[in-house]
């Protein structure tokens, strides 16, 4: 793996994940926009996955290993966002009874865990998450956060699965 290419895309990713947040953060406070749970959690993951872009592109370790675990760390951290993003997208575009149903469904599941408490919260919390309050070209916040996730995936796919096997390959010719 060509260490300051390897770097750099790492650097650009940071940049992204960073002003991805940056930009909600801005929102927030510009328009009055309330977060719900699942924005507080993409916002999470997205800070989660700047800083392992921000790690490796400072860290520039010298083993493929190293750029490997930075990489699957990523790729982790990216497809749980990724997840998280497209249950936010679910439960907006899904139709009152869809949620209600899946709102039912999580209540008794913490009631189930002796935490009968939690449901309650977790039903205003998934209920606020529903709502649509802004949107740029027709696309909102979770899904801007969606398209940024699967930047991240197509990032830790390419350096896994392509800059990997282009250091190994002229070595032993081999694919391992």
């Amino acid at each position: 793996m060509h260490p300051a290419r390897t770097r750099f895309l790492f650097c650009l990713a940071f940049i992204a994940c960073a002003t991805s947040v940056g930009a909600a953060v801005y929102l927030q406070f510009t328009y009055n926009l309330t977060p719900c749970l699942l924005c507080h959690v993409q916002r999470a993951l997205l800070l989660a996955c700047a800083l392992i872009c921000l790690a490796a592109s400072v860290h520039g370790p010298t083993t493929l290993r190293t750029w490997h675990r930075y990489a699957l760390a990523l790729l982790v951290m990216a497809l749980l966002g990724a997840g998280v993003a497209g249950a936010h997208i679910g439960s907006q575009t899904s139709s009152p009874e869809q949620l209600a149903l899946a709102v039912t469904h999580v209540k008794e599941g913490f009631s189930l865990l002796a935490l009968p408490a939690w449901g309650g919260i977790l039903e205003h919390a998934l209920l606020s998450c529903a709502e649509i309050n802004w949107s740029l070209f027709g696309i909102s916040l979770p899904e801007w956060s969606l398209l940024a996730f699967v930047g991240a995936i197509l990032l830790a796919l390419y350096l896994l699965l392509v800059e990997i096997p282009r250091k190994i390959l002229p070595n032993d010719q081999t694919l391992v």
